[in-house]
């Protein structure tokens, strides 16, 4: 992932964290505006109700207790303006809420979406130097907390005008209790936002933990085959173990601080109060004051409590949103694009002819795979690719189908740069089978069309070519069966079947298979391939091949050693001309006859 400089100081922390809220204000105007008219119409309501309940004590309640006076029909309009101030209240609340909600949870939703489609647009070696289960943990956890602040965000700015106005009002009946009011509201912010700024760096590492632990869970969880098998139940909870206590810790950390700010926060407004209380009551014995006015101090500061802790939350929430934001930016801002041209896919009913000139691929620097390999394949031949382990057969395969693109030279399609394509356009003309298949928890009809518009028949005859339809139709419900996540309730051959019936089902115009019959019976492997042959496919097929059976039905031989072709031809004439060639299919041959044997053996 790129890296993004972490700030430390407050200043940096709050810019950094109300850039965050603007770049999510712009994003969704309308959800933020209702939120916040909501907020400040519940706050408003707030302030009604100290003043209706200020009036109330001075011109009902207390001439009635003190004077003796005849309530008379004054409390109907005392109970409507209760009552008035109620209903103005909860349709603050019910709007704040409403609004929050849409803007919260759609701004998620919008994260999750950028997060997939800009992965969707970087290159396979982005992926290969990320962890599956953190990358998991940013699309859920990060995104969903990287926006939380939007929860508490308009009950905030409502409760920040709730604020000021509440000091205007007590600043307007006692300019003593005003002073007070301030001076008491400014501290108690000061302390949110030292409190907010400590914990970031501790909120980090809580991310950064989780990100850990999906990592090792899903790491767990996808190889519970392979742990099982060596009975290493125990290492791998262990390693689980390990990376939730550090999660533990780094929460404990979180806990600690929080408690101990909120604790001073919390006990504050109360202090507050109580001090006010007792200067009021000395400026009502001055005749600064009257008792209503206390009353609407001591109301207001009572209604206020919760305002004051959201305020509070909103910063703390700040620092938390932020510290994972920035691991979502991490993916969001890496570079590793797959540029694209405007070329767009053809359907001709042909296959495609293949051309490659000065192909160079290294994984990592000064480690060539291919090292200025030519090619030139003819629209509609079956070709095999054959090598030695590490040849570099597999990389041409995946440069085939452009799931990686050469250090240096080119690879055509019809003369077509391969980058000239448009997005999602070469997949038109080009399907790609590897060696693992992989299936999605999906019924076998979805596996093979995975949303194609194509119907029955289409996947039916893709299933037979691919000798596939006699197994599937053993299935429980044929091609209605789930076959569970990654094909579980399938054979290694059936996977690889379905997934050939996937490519098929497109009718590339170059068909690419990586191996991709290598754990399919070698009988039905031959069959497969003349079936290819005979079949009225528009494609060009390529395979990456070891059985010797497959590679002598191929039309031509692609001969790799070292990331270079050194040979190119039938297979007769490999066998007569290239020396490594023929020890190769030697070897080969040698190999299938002692699995024969083997499998023979009583």
């Amino acid at each position: 992932m790129g890296t993004v400089e972490t700030p430390h100081t407050i200043r940096q922390v709050l810019t950094e964290g109300f850039r965050l809220i603007g770049r999510f204000i712009r994003a969704r105007p309308a959800s933020f505006g209702l939120a916040v008219t909501g907020a400040l119409t519940f706050a408003a309501a707030i302030v009604a109700s100290a003043v209706v309940v200020g009036n109330v004590a001075d011109d009902l309640i207390i001439p009635i207790l003190d004077g003796g006076e005849a309530v008379e029909s004054r409390w109907v309009g005392a109970v409507l303006a209760v009552v008035g101030v109620a209903v103005w209240k909860a349709a603050g609340i019910t709007l704040r809420r409403t609004a929050a909600g849409w803007l919260q949870f759609g701004t998620a939703a919008d994260t999750r979406y950028r997060l997939i489609e800009h992965q969707m647009n970087l290159k396979l070696s982005w992926f290969g130097r990320q962890s599956t289960g953190d990358l998991l943990a940013i699309s859920e956890t990060d995104a969903r907390q990287g926006t939380f602040i939007l929860a508490p965000l308009p009950f905030g700015t409502g409760a920040t005008l709730l604020l000021v106005g509440s000091i205007v009002i007590i600043t307007a009946l006692d300019w003593v209790l005003g002073l007070l009011a301030l001076v008491a509201l400014c501290g108690i912010a000061a302390i949110d936002v030292l409190g907010a700024w400590r914990t970031f760096e501790a909120f980090q590492a809580v991310q950064r933990s989780r990100g850990a632990v999906s990592s090792v869970a899903h790491e767990s969880f996808d190889g519970a085959l392979t742990i099982k098998a060596l009975g290493r139940e125990d290492f791998e909870t262990d390693r689980l173990r390990r990376s939730s206590e550090a999660l533990r810790d780094d929460l404990i950390v979180v806990g600690r601080i929080w408690s101990s700010f909120r604790s001073i926060v919390e006990s504050l407004p109360s202090a507050t109060t109580i001090v006010l209380l007792i200067v009021g009551s000395l400026r009502i014995g001055t005749g600064g004051l009257t008792p209503g006015n206390l009353v609407t101090v001591a109301y207001l500061l009572a209604l206020l409590s919760i305002p004051i802790q959201l305020v509070g939350y909103v910063l703390w929430d700040l620092a938390h949103s932020l510290a994972a934001w920035r691991r979502v930016e991490q993916v969001l801002q890496a570079t590793d694009l797959i540029s694209h041209g405007e070329i767009r896919a053809r359907h001709d009913q042909t296959g495609a002819a293949v051309a490659g000139s000065s192909v160079a691929f290294s994984y990592a620097p000064d480690e060539l795979i291919l090292a200025g390999l030519d090619i030139d394949i003819p629209a509609g031949r079956t070709v095999a690719v054959v090598g030695a382990t590490g040849a570099g057969k597999s990389t041409l395969a995946m440069l085939l189908a452009r799931l990686w693109d050469p250090t240096t030279g080119s690879i055509r399609l019809d003369g077509r740069d391969l980058r000239d394509f448009a997005r999602s356009a070469l997949p038109g003309e080009v399907s790609f089978v590897p060696q693992e298949a992989f299936l999605f928890d999906e019924d076998v009809t979805g596996n093979i069309t995975l949303g194609l518009g194509v119907g029955d028949a289409e996947v039916r005859a893709a299933c037979r070519l691919a000798a596939a339809d006699g197994f599937i139709h053993e299935l429980p419900n044929g091609y209605a069966t789930r076959i569970g996540e990654r094909g579980t309730t399938l054979s290694g051959g059936q996977r690889q079947r379905i997934a050939l019936a996937r490519a098929l089902v497109r009718r590339p115009r170059l068909l690419i298979l990586d191996d991709a019959t290598s754990a399919v019976d070698p009988s039905i492997e031959t069959s497969i391939l003349r079936g290819l042959q005979r079949a009225d496919l528009p494609s060009t097929v390529v395979v990456v091949a070891h059985r010797p059976s497959s590679i002598r039905l191929a039309d031509e031989i692609v001969y790799l050693e070292n990331g270079l072709v050194v040979g190119h031809g039938s297979h007769d004439e490999l066998l007569a001309t290239i020396p490594g060639y023929a020890r190769l299919l030697t070897a080969y041959e040698e190999d299938a006859a002692r699995r024969r044997a083997e499998e023979e053996r009583p």
